[in-house]
C-alpha cells in the first residue's frame, strides 16, 4: 500500500485492494469497502450541494449507523471538518458546540438541537437525508479545492476538568500518522471483527474506523446498550475478535464471564485506555478467554496515543503503560522543564507528528500545552505525571486532574482506585477528590461490604493518609457516553446521600 497523507486516501487504497470485504456493520446490516468508498463520494457531493465548503465544519450527532463512516470520509474528501458529538447531547452542550464550532451544517435526529441550529442560521439535516444521498447514483466527487495534508480534518471536543469543552484541531497528516503508528503496534488483521460500543465522539472510538480501514478489517458499530449485560451475547453473535475497551467495559465483560455456563467469545485482542486497568480484570479475561492477548495503552486526545505495551506486556512489567509509538518520543520533565533521568517522576511530555495542531480558538491554552522549542515542531505538555524506566517504558502516576491533597499529602485518584479494586469484595470503585465545601476525598464502591469495612480493607493496601475519609456504597457507578466515570454525577450522589 502506497503512502497516503489525506484521511480518505486510506479508504481509497483499501477499497481498491479489498472491494468486496466487509468494512462496517451495525445491527444486521453489513456494508463492503466498495460501498463505503462510493457512499463517501456521494455524501461529499451532497454536502457540497448543501453549501458546505473546504474548511467548513459539519456537526454530526447521530446514533450508531453504517452511514456514520460514510459521513466522516465524505467530509474528508470535500475538505470539511467533521465534528462528532454523542447522540442525546443536552441543550446546553449543543448550544456551546454550535456557537464554538460555528458549523455550516448540523446533522441530528433531535428536533430540539435542529431548532437551536436554525435559530442561529445554521442549515440542518437528518439521518434519512444522508441515507438518501448515499443511495443516489452519480459521478465520483471531485472537490473544487482538494485538501492538503496540513489542513484540519476534524475537531474533537474534550471536556477537561473545568469550563466548557474545548476542541482539539487535527489535520489530515496528523490523523493519518497517528493511525498508521498505532496500527503498526496493534496489528489489526483483515479477518478481524472489531466490536466498538464506544461513541465516535470519543477519539478512542473514532480511531477504530481508521485502524480497521488500514487493516481491511470489519468495524462493528454497537450501541451503548450493547456494552451492558448483553455484551457477551453480542460479542458472540458478531464473531468479534478485537475489543477496544475502557476499564468499565472490560470489567463488565469479566463479570459476565464469571457467570456459570458463560460462553467465551472469539476475542484474540483487547486494548485498554482511558484509565488504568485494575489488575484483577486482565487476569480474569485471560483465564476465561483462550488465546486472548491484552495491550494496555496511554494517550490523550491531544496526541491520540502516546504509548502502547506489547501484547501481554503487563505480565512482565506490571504498572507500565507502554513505549512511545514508532517515530515519536516520550520524556519526563521537572517543574522547570528540564528532562529527568529514568526512574524520576515528573510531567510527561510527548513529541512527534501525532501531536495535534492545538485547541480551536484557544491560542493561550495552545501556547501553554503545545509550546515550540528551538524552532522544532510543537511538543505536548500533558499535565500528567509519571516516570520512564531504563528501557523507555512509561509508568503513569496520575493525571493532572487526578492528583489532590489529602491531609497535606499529594494523593492520586488512580492509585486509590487501583487499591480498592484489589480488594476481592469490591466489584467497582471510583474516587471523588476533595473540592470546595468537601474537605476530604470520597470513595464510591459497588460492594456487599459496609462502608467502614471497605475503608478498613483499604488500609491493608495503602498508607493511612491515602485512605479516603468517607466511603459511599452504591448499586452501580455512573458513567458518561465514553464509559468513563462521571464524577459530576458522583458529586450529585454525595449530595443526595446527605439529604
Amino acid at each position: 500500500m502506497t503512502a497516503t497523507t489525506l484521511l480518505h486516501e486510506l479508504l481509497d487504497a483499501t477499497a481498491l485492494e479489498h472491494p468486496d470485504s466487509p468494512a462496517v456493520s451495525c445491527g444486521d446490516t453489513v456494508m463492503t469497502y466498495d460501498w463505503l468508498r462510493t457512499a463517501g463520494h456521494r455524501v461529499a457531493a451532497w454536502l457540497a450541494d448543501r453549501g458546505v465548503r473546504r474548511g467548513d465544519r459539519v456537526l454530526i450527532c447521530l446514533p450508531a449507523d453504517v452511514h456514520g463512516p460514510a459521513l466522516v470520509y465524505g467530509c474528508s474528501r470535500l475538505g470539511a471538518m467533521f465534528v462528532i458529538t454523542a447522540e442525546g447531547a443536552p441543550a446546553g452542550l449543543m448550544e456551546h458546540l454550535l456557537d464554538d464550532a460555528e458549523p455550516a451544517l448540523l446533522i441530528s435526529e433531535d428536533a430540539g438541537s435542529r431548532r437551536l441550529a436554525e435559530e442561529r442560521g445554521i442549515r440542518t439535516a437528518v439521518l434519512a437525508d444522508v441515507r438518501t444521498a448515499a443511495a443516489t447514483a452519480g459521478p465520483e466527487f471531485r472537490a473544487p479545492e482538494s485538501p492538503l495534508s496540513v489542513d484540519p480534518v476534524c475537531l474533537i471536543y474534550t471536556s477537561g476538568s473545568t469550563g466548557r469543552p474545548k476542541a482539539i484541531v487535527s489535520t489530515h497528516g496528523q490523523v493519518v500518522f497517528a493511525a498508521r503508528a498505532i496500527q503498526q503496534v496493534l496489528g489489526y488483521r483483515a479477518d478481524d471483527v472489531v466490536f466498538v460500543p464506544l461513541p465516535p465522539s470519543f477519539d478512542y472510538g473514532l480511531y477504530q474506523l481508521f485502524l480497521t480501514t488500514l487493516a481491511g478489517a470489519r468495524l462493528h458499530l454497537a450501541s451503548a446498550a450493547e456494552a451492558g449485560t448483553t455484551l457477551l451475547r453480542h460479542l458472540n453473535a458478531t464473531g468479534a475478535t478485537v475489543l477496544p475497551a475502557v476499564p468499565s467495559l472490560a470489567g463488565t465483560l469479566a463479570r459476565l464471564l464469571r457467570r456459570p455456563q458463560a460462553q467465551a467469545p472469539r476475542l484474540r485482542l483487547i486494548t485498554n485506555t482511558g484509565a488504568a486497568m485494575p489488575e484483577d480484570i486482565p487476569n480474569t479475561l485471560r483465564a476465561k478467554i483462550p488465546g486472548l492477548r491484552i495491550q494496555l495503552m496511554y494517550g490523550l486526545t491531544e496526541c491520540k496515543r502516546a504509548a502502547i505495551m506489547p501484547p501481554d506486556g503487563d505480565l512482565e512489567r506490571p504498572g507500565a503503560s507502554g513505549r512511545a509509538l514508532p517515530g515519536t518520543e516520550i520524556f519526563v520533565v521537572d517543574e522547570s522543564g528540564q528532562r529527568l533521568p529514568a526512574g524520576k517522576d515528573g510531567e510527561i511530555v510527548v513529541r512527534g507528528p501525532h501531536v495535534m495542531a492545538g485547541y480551536w480558538r484557544r491560542p493561550e491554552v495552545t501556547a501553554q500545552r503545545f509550546p515550540r522549542v528551538e524552532g522544532l515542531l510543537p511538543q505536548l505538555h500533558t499535565g500528567d505525571y509519571g516516570r520512564l524506566d531504563e528501557d523507555g517504558y512509561l509508568y503513569f502516576s496520575g493525571r493532572r486532574d487526578d492528583l489532590y491533597k489529602e491531609r497535606g499529602f499529594r494523593v492520586s485518584v488512580t492509585e486509590v482506585e487501583a487499591a480498592a479494586h484489589r480488594l476481592p469484595e469490591i466489584e467497582a470503585a471510583a474516587v471523588l477528590p476533595p473540592a470546595e465545601g468537601r474537605d476530604g476525598a470520597v470513595l464510591f464502591a459497588v460492594t456487599g461490604l459496609k462502608a467502614h469495612d471497605v475503608l478498613t480493607g483499604l488500609r491493608t493496601e495503602l498508607e493511612d493518609f491515602k485512605v479516603p475519609q468517607k466511603c459511599v456504597v452504591v448499586a452501580e457507578l455512573p458513567y458518561n457516553a465514553s464509559r468513563k466515570i462521571d464524577r459530576a454525577a458522583l458529586a450529585r450522589l454525595l449530595e443526595e446521600s446527605h439529604a
